[in-house]
């Protein structure tokens, strides 16, 4: 019976995927409030549905108990986020906190049924990160000396970045955190803060000098720390805030043929590179050493096939490090292939948000903010996934809110948190300009009817 129940459930958690995915995108060309509210009602009882379909499969394969009050505690935890948004900030957006949820149900989920007790402390970091982003809103709206603060944000990264290159130990082959902390996913956000203050006041050749210094500083620090996913992202970012606050396509070009130069010397002058390149293109050929984790990790995806094997069912947990970097072959092999599919575009409707926001918002200084780190975000994304599939050699990032990481965890909630208070300013300035435009009609009526200015 309880494997019928299994089977039965892989298709039904697919179908609310599907259905979730939908709505995601289909909210974009909504005909009316009632109706995309409706739809985010439907979002939320397809998140619920399908975390106790999961949660309940869960359980009837270990018998635990810890999986019944994780669940409720997780539920408890959905719940006050989404009670304490409506009431403290009504103008927020409520497809960015559903797919929030939805994410973390995704690794909630496959964390649990992983370790129980790594997805309680993930279920810990992320609570105390919700509660210290509920202000972030606010911080953005009322702060507006943030602005002014640019080389605070740059000396506060170098200096964090130096102390772990010189203070952390080595771990799989990288220096990435001080006390279980790892500087590198807070700095994400403190490196688009010193971009955009800076760019947001002058496009000049000698401020885009000042930011590729800073911009070479962090990069420089990451790649000798071997921390080579976070290197690869902040550069990224560079680039493309660069571009966008300058228009420049020579900047761009010159971009890119330094970050391929660089990469190529990367890959002579350390020897963990070419281990990795070496994995990438051929991981048979060195399937007991470097080549082990991805070939495991292909194993997996194939395995998964379009459908999965249902949750309980495959064996995820020979992968190594796969609560960390490969979290998603674990989706794959249980969840399918279409549920893969899915997240991709969940994670896709997280980025075309936070571009929208960012195409909207006249302020140069958020509008930069929001680019920055939506292209953080997708890149992250891109490189987890890529590695994972061997598209692209392996970085050792996480998928962001779905990974197990206390740091990743806490900072992509920061960082979405600061896209909210950015998009609670885009509906304050859309409210401005409403009331400026009825103002001048206002006006312009009264002129019209006043006396000896009618028209003869």
């Amino acid at each position: 019976m309880i494997n019928v129940i299994v089977e039965l459930s892989k298709y039904i958690i697919l179908t609310l995927m599907v259905v979730y995915t939908f709505h995601c995108f289909y909210m974009v060309h909504r005909q009316s409030e009632e109706e995309k509210n409706e739809l985010l009602h439907q979002q939320l009882m397809l998140i619920f549905f399908m975390d106790f379909t999961a949660f309940l499969v869960i359980y009837l394969k270990t018998l635990d108990f810890r999986v019944i009050q994780f669940y409720m505690e997780m539920m408890a935890f959905f719940a006050a986020l989404q009670i304490l948004y409506r009431i403290f900030y009504k103008k927020a957006s409520l497809l960015l906190l559903n797919n929030m949820c939805m994410l973390l149900s995704v690794g909630f989920i496959m964390l649990c049924r992983l370790d129980i007790a790594t997805a309680t402390k993930q279920l810990l970091i992320a609570s105390a990160g919700s509660i210290i982003a509920l202000i972030i809103p606010v911080m953005i709206r009322k702060m507006k000396f943030l602005r002014k603060l640019t080389w605070l944000y740059a000396g506060v990264g170098v200096i964090l970045l130096g102390a772990v290159l010189v203070l952390a130990q080595t771990s799989y082959g990288a220096k990435l955190s001080l006390m279980g902390i790892q500087p590198s996913e807070v700095i994400k956000i403190t490196f688009v803060f010193f971009m955009a203050a800076l760019l947001a006041k002058d496009t000049s050749f000698n401020a885009v000098v000042k930011a590729t210094v800073i911009a070479g500083l962090h990069v420089g620090i990451l790649v000798l720390s071997r921390d080579l996913g976070s290197a690869v992202i902040f550069f990224v970012a560079y680039l493309v805030m660069i571009f966008v606050s300058t228009k420049k396509k020579s900047y761009l070009g010159i971009g890119l043929a330094g970050g391929s130069a660089a990469a190529v010397i990367a890959y002579f002058l350390f020897g963990h590179v070419r281990q990795r390149v070496s994995a990438w293109k051929d991981p048979m050929a060195v399937y007991q050493n470097e080549g082990y984790q991805i070939v495991q990790s292909l194993f997996a995806i194939g395995t998964g096939g379009w459908f999965g094997m249902g949750l309980c069912q495959g064996s995820p947990e020979v992968i190594p490090v796969v609560k960390n970097d490969f979290i998603f072959s674990a989706i794959c092999e249980e969840l399918g292939g279409i549920f893969a599919i899915c997240l991709i575009l969940v994670c896709m409707s997280f980025f075309l948000m936070i571009v929208n926001i960012a195409l909207k918002i006249k302020n140069p200084f958020y509008k930069l903010i929001a680019l920055g780190l939506g292209t953080e975000y997708a890149f992250q994304v891109f490189l987890t996934i890529g590695g994972a599939t061997k598209f692209i050699p392996m970085t050792g990032v996480t998928l962001p809110l779905v990974s197990y990481g206390g740091s990743s965890v806490m900072s992509t909630i920061l960082m979405l948190a600061i896209i909210q208070g950015l998009y609670i300013l885009r509906e304050d300035e859309d409210e401005e300009f409403e009331k400026r435009r009825k103002e001048a009609a206002k006006r312009v009526r009264a002129r019209a009817q006043a006396p000896g200015e009618g028209n003869y």
